[in-house]
């Protein structure tokens, strides 16, 4: 843990908790025998962006993993992405966002082969995680592959315990009220449909407004649904919620008075969102959780390769048909 902790507050520090992951990782690396190839496509000036693809490679060497980082003319991505789908020396790809910062950057994430989609941000797999489907297959042997930062952080509440074990998998989150400040279609509105599917009651903010996720009364639907709610603010959001999960650019600054006694507090920006006064209020605070991220992406990418064989030799179903929706 670190040595800034508060006598009330514990700080976790994201190597801590990817230790674990990675030793899943490692183990897993042995019984494949073959070092995995990620490619990185860099495409932005963005120095956060920059610090990731570092990160991402520096961890991939480290534990037994090939990654090459491939800078081109985001005028180019499309075409090199496309090369990069076809090509068998490759398992595994992941762009660096925002390229374009609007609809076209969706379109890159479409045109990824959901193969070698080390993100989760294909149909396919955005569809599975929407639905609350959990595995590619009627068997439920191979599950599917979920976006690496919100799978970061439910990990990372996975660790802390806030994930009630002695509950049902996939109601284990019930009883929790979570606000998670960011709904990026990468990171924020994902990690709220996990969390929500998971049993929370999940307060997703905006900019401009206030959504609710929840699977409803008692967790009785199969899957979350999605509730505006007008005139709800942040400030409102804050007092009902144990656990607040932050990730907003800029010099955003959460406003830590608000919170309950005791709240679990986890940053995902790049910038620090929480103050260092969230310690007198928090009992649980994660100032970061790129570490753990990285993790994620490795075991995404292992989770890849162990699943190819059989998803190239089998024809994709349609996704929308109603069969694999209820039997899931």
């Amino acid at each position: 843990m670190a040595s800034t902790e508060s006598p009330s507050c514990k700080v976790i520090l994201a190597g801590t908790i990817a230790k674990s992951l990675l030793q899943e990782v490692s183990d897993g690396l042995k019984k494949l025998g073959r070092p995995p190839h990620l490619v990185g496509f860099l495409s932005n000036s963005d120095p956060a962006s920059r610090k990731y693809a570092e990160w991402t490679g520096k961890t991939c060497t480290e534990n037994g993993f090939k990654f090459s980082l491939r800078e081109v003319d985001r005028e180019s991505l499309e075409e090199q992405l496309l090369n990069a789908n076809t090509d068998s020396d490759v398992d595994g790809i992941i762009i660096y966002y925002p390229i374009f910062g609007n609809r076209q950057d969706q379109y890159l994430q479409q045109i990824t082969d959901f193969r070698k989609d080390v993100e989760g941000l294909s149909h396919r797999y955005l569809f599975n995680m929407y639905q609350n489907i959990r595995f590619l297959d009627d068997a439920q042997t191979k599950k599917s592959i979920l976006p690496c930062t919100p799978l970061a952080i439910i990990k990372i509440l996975e660790y802390l315990h806030i994930y009630n074990s002695i509950l049902p998998y996939g109601n284990r989150l019930f009883g929790h009220t979570i606000t998670v400040v960011n709904r990026s279609e990468v990171v924020g509105r994902p990690l709220a449909a996990l969390l929500a599917n998971d049993g929370a009651c999940v307060y997703s903010v905006d900019i401009s407004d206030v959504h609710q996720f929840t699977r409803g009364e008692g967790i009785k639907k199969r899957r979350h649904s999605v509730h505006e709610k007008p005139g709800m603010q942040l400030e409102e959001c804050i007092p009902l919620s144990d656990v607040v999960i932050s990730g907003v650019p800029g010099d955003f600054k959460f406003p830590i008075h608000l919170l309950r006694q005791g709240a679990v507090c986890i940053n995902f920006s790049s910038e620090k969102n929480f103050g260092p006064e969230v310690k007198e209020k928090a009992s649980i605070y994660v100032p970061a959780i790129g570490k753990v991220t990285i993790a994620i992406l490795m075991r995404n990418l292992l989770r890849l390769v162990q699943n190819q064989d059989s998803i190239k030799s089998t024809p994709a179903e349609p996704l929308e048909k109603p069969r694999i929706i209820e039997e899931a």
